[in-house]
């Protein structure tokens, strides 16, 4: 019997256990809130707002596409590969509402990237925005990929704005590379022909079917695709919506704010699929990293919620404009992904008058873990309370559980842990032992309160604004480089990310440069994996087996 401290801390109309068995799937839970809110609005972007009623309806469409046209059949696997657009949620629940399994994929991949992704999950379809689709056209040879749907930015704004944005992104811009996919379709003539086609037969979705395939970072090098079902995203979901109800967020009146990417497992089940339960208006942000124009928008909406990590608060707060913006709507302000950092925080409670509160998740429980109470006076370093229906554990190597206050790994068990990884059972049983418990890596405290604070990290795995790194990955990329005889590779602290990727280098090669490294770098990996730092050396230390010791590099 697990002993749960953080119950005395529950407020009195937080339940400790949560009922998800509601639906028997995402899709279903989609259609109650499409038809319940029909007439609300769910998603903005560059200005342009789509309502329930409209989204269920392209979504329906795309559906029916999917199966009467693409001839795909339940449990087959699609990627969706694009940033925050109104056509992502359109696809995303036709997707969904078919019986697919989502690929969620980032479209900064690099070839290799990709490539392994859409390999390793069988993927027979992908709906893409053009500007990326040059990296599909390099490697789809490589892969079973089958149908191929594009889309452009602007394709879902209506025809004058559309035509616009449309023109800037390839001619003013140039952000749309040449490629040659003479399969594709495109989104457009898509839904024109899902319009016309027969409805949508029941694909017999069942609530333990896998609905996603999220894709995390592996200790081999190559990414994992965590198998998460409508189980559990509907258990995570119903966890939120019961964590949220402590502040007055009222059904079919709120405006969230999303601004980190749709295919990352927080902004997914956080801002998208709690707030679609809502009936709430998500006005998504296509490029926070535009931040005068993310101001803009900003001061066009009563944002009432904002989600994201302790970097994108922190470049909000350095932005010439921030003090322009009302607040005065803003009932909760979640941070996860990350740390967030005291400086942080405490200056967004000084500019915005609400608190950020910190959250803990990771891809393997769709991602909610631990939420501090939202109505926190202020920020109290700690990553929160475990959420209803959710058992947290200190244990150490043996797996025992340790006392109050003493460091060990957090285990995490819960209807939101994922059913495993695909076609990784080795790496299955690693991550969930049998007694059913996800081993995090992460060294965690608990307190007599049932609090909980991050120490440190059992894992390699380096941190760079909320997306995981694996050193393995890097290291694996970097020794494919003829100038490399020896690589490892560390997170180092940084003030803007939380963490910076570094590598010290074994030159085989005397004339490698640290040009040549970060060429070959910027081929092989996407931004965030790119090494900042990178160090040459003459040897690396190792232990007596030859293993590269990484931890004396980062003390180095």
């Amino acid at each position: 019997m697990v002993d749960k401290p953080w119950l005395q801390s529950y407020p009195d109309t937080i339940r400790a256990e949560i009922d998800y068995r509601q639906y028997n799937s995402v899709a279903a839970f989609f259609s109650h809130s499409a038809k319940t809110y029909a007439e609300r609005p769910a998603f903005t972007n560059m200005g342009k707002t789509l309502t329930f009623s409209e989204i269920d309806q392209l979504s329906d469409q795309f559906a029916r596409w999917l199966q009467h046209s693409a001839k795909l059949n339940k449990g087959d696997r699609i990627a969706i590969m694009m940033p925050n657009l109104l056509q992502f949620p359109i696809v995303l629940f036709g997707a969904l509402r078919a019986g697919l399994i989502v690929v969620n994929t980032n479209p900064l991949y690099t070839d290799r990237e990709l490539k392994h992704q859409l390999k390793d999950s069988g993927a027979r379809a992908i709906v893409i925005v053009e500007a990326f689709a040059h990296t599909l056209a390099d490697v789809i040879e490589d892969t079973g990929v089958e149908t191929v749907v594009t889309t452009r930015f602007g394709d879902m704004l209506g025809l004058l704005k559309g035509s616009l944005v449309n023109f800037v992104v390839r001619h003013v811009k140039k952000m749309v590379p040449p490629f040659s996919l003479p399969q594709a379709v495109s989104l457009k003539s898509v839904l024109e022909t899902g319009a016309t086609l027969p409805a949508l037969q029941d694909p017999g979705i069942e609530i333990e079917d896998v609905a996603f395939l999220q894709y995390t970072g592996g200790t081999t090098g190559l990414a994992k695709g965590a198998m998460l079902t409508n189980a559990n995203l509907l258990a995570n979901t119903a966890q939120a919506k019961e964590w949220i109800s402590m502040v007055d967020l009222k059904p079919g009146h709120e405006v969230i704010v999303t601004a980190l990417p749709l295919y990352h497992i927080f902004a997914l089940t956080a801002n998208c699929l709690t707030f679609v339960m809502l009936g709430a208006e998500n006005v998504l942000i296509t490029n926070p990293r535009d931040l005068p124009q993310f101001i803009k928008t900003l001061k066009g909406c009563k944002m009432s919620v904002i989600t994201g990590v302790n970097t994108l608060f922190n470049a909000l707060l350095n932005t010439p404009g921030i003090e322009t913006v009302d607040f005065s709507h803003l009932k909760v302000t979640l941070g996860g992904g990350m740390a967030v950092q005291r400086a942080v925080a405490d200056k967004w409670q000084q500019v915005t008058g609400s608190t950020l509160v910190e959250a803990y998740g990771l891809t393997e429980a769709s991602p909610a873990v631990c939420i501090n109470p939202l109505d926190l006076k202020e920020y109290n370093g700690a990553i929160g309370l475990p959420i209803s229906s959710t058992e947290c554990a200190i244990k150490d190597e043996a797996g025992n559980d340790l006392p109050t206050g003493e460091r060990g790994e957090l285990c995490v068990r819960g209807p939101q842990v994922m059913k495993g990884y695909w076609k990784r059972e080795d790496a299955t049983a690693e991550a969930i032992d049998s007694d059913g418990w996800l081993h995090t890596g992460d060294v965690a405290i608990m307190d007599e309160n049932g609090f909980v604070r991050i120490v440190d990290r059992l894992k390699d795995m380096i941190l760079v604004s909320g997306f995981n790194v694996y050193p393995n990955e890097i290291e694996d990329v970097l020794a494919m480089h003829p100038g490399v005889l020896e690589v490892g590779a560390i997170g180092v602290p940084d003030e803007h990310s939380g963490e910076v990727v570094k590598v010290v280098l074994v030159r085989s090669d005397p004339n490698l440069t640290e040009e040549d490294v970060r060429a070959h770098c910027k081929e092989n990996l996407t931004g965030y994996k790119r090494p900042k730092i990178i160090q040459f050396v003459d040897e690396l230390p190792k232990t007596t087996v030859g293993k590269i010791l990484r931890r004396e590099l980062r003390d180095s």
